[in-house]
């Protein structure tokens, strides 16, 4: 993979961390971003890592049209072989008792701010017939999420882009994957205040497992993979179970109050 490029976003922590590790460990160069400057450290650990490749890093927002033109400009023009869609955000409680700023933020950063991005780039692909993209949906996208709608919305719109993007890509050099994990031991359920729920203390997979298995879907030019078995099992089942049920199932993991004890 010598000389190869990859952008990796939301990649200060946990899963896009573990994405950008993969690239590096790879040859890959790097361009990582987050909206936090914990980036800056992100990028010098996978220097030590891997000395023989350059990494940049970029803390921007991500979530508007402004962040992601920066990220754009930083790559400086280079070919981008693999684009890695990673950033996001969690939002928990009931929508009606969450934050409009909050709420805005969700879909900024999960929806606009990641289309836009695989637009620009996705042309450029398109463009020369060559490259990968790997976009983090979520199995949350199967499932209506009460007390925590705006995110699974948001997941339910990755995973519907990228099979849709995918399809118009069929005739062409360029693939796209959809790494769908469940909960994952990130810091996400602290980001989105769910610490009290059942879903943000029960035992959750490891994000290293889950950025290889997307990592090596993404190689082998596969368009999608549910990590772990528990979750290949749920997202199976949701696809036969009415909305109704599984929202009020859904309540059952992720309202607060509901935490082991």
């Amino acid at each position: 993979m010598a000389g190869q490029f990859a952008i990796v976003t939301g990649a200060s922590t946990g899963i896009g961390f573990e994405l950008a590790r993969l690239c590096a460990s790879k040859g890959y160069d790097l361009l990582v971003a987050a909206d936090e400057p914990e980036i800056e450290a992100a990028a010098e650990a996978l220097r030590k890592e891997v000395n023989s490749i350059a990494v940049v890093a970029l803390q921007a927002d991500l979530a508007t049209i402004e962040g992601v033109d920066e990220l754009y400009e930083v790559a400086q023009g280079r070919k981008v072989d693999v684009l890695m869609a990673n950033a996001g955000r969690g939002l928990g409680h009931a929508f009606l008792d969450q934050e409009w700023a909050r709420v805005r933020q969700v879909i900024d950063t999960n929806v606009m701010g990641t289309t836009y991005l695989l637009h620009r780039v996705g042309q450029d692909m398109r463009r020369r017939n060559e490259g990968q993209i790997l976009i983090t949906g979520s199995i949350a996208g199967f499932t209506p999420g009460s007390f925590q709608a705006v995110y699974n919305a948001s997941k339910s719109y990755l995973n519907s882009l990228s099979f849709a993007l995918r399809e118009e890509l069929r005739d062409t050099k360029v693939t796209v994957t959809c790494l769908m994990p469940g909960a994952t031991e990130t810091e996400f359920f602290a980001r989105a205040d769910m610490l009290d729920t059942k879903v943000g203390s029960e035992d959750k997979d490891d994000a290293a497992m889950v950025a290889r298995k997307g990592f090596e879907a993404m190689m082998n030019g596969e368009g999608d993979v549910v990590t772990g078995l528990k979750n290949k099992i749920q997202s199976a089942v949701a696809n036969v179970t009415p909305a109704e049920t599984l929202a009020k199932q859904h309540r059952k993991q992720a309202e607060p109050g509901t935490a082991k004890s």
